[in-house]
């Protein structure tokens, strides 16, 4: 996954950090009775996708590269057993 940088920008920690602190509000409100918090950390955890795509469409998130790289389907995989 770290070659095709998958989540790897701006657009994708911004939106796991907004549904990440939604879901750590609604955890801590369900401790401490508090059904308003709960909802408004559910509301922010459903947000947070919908944020990240807003950004990959303003051009925060991964790039697109216009022409496939010729040389990824002439490599054999490692440890294949295919010998030269």
């Amino acid at each position: 996954m770290s070659g095709s940088a998958h989540g790897h920008t701006t657009a994708a920690w911004t939106g796991v950090t907004i549904s990440f602190v939604g879901f750590m509000i609604a955890g801590v409100a369900m401790v401490v009775p508090m059904p308003i918090l709960v909802i408004v950390g559910l509301v922010l955890a459903l947000v947070g996708p919908g944020v990240g795509k807003m950004m990959s469409a303003a051009g925060y998130g991964k790039k697109v590269d216009p022409a496939p790289k010729a040389d990824a389907a002439k490599k054999t995989p490692v440890g294949s057993g295919a010998s030269n």
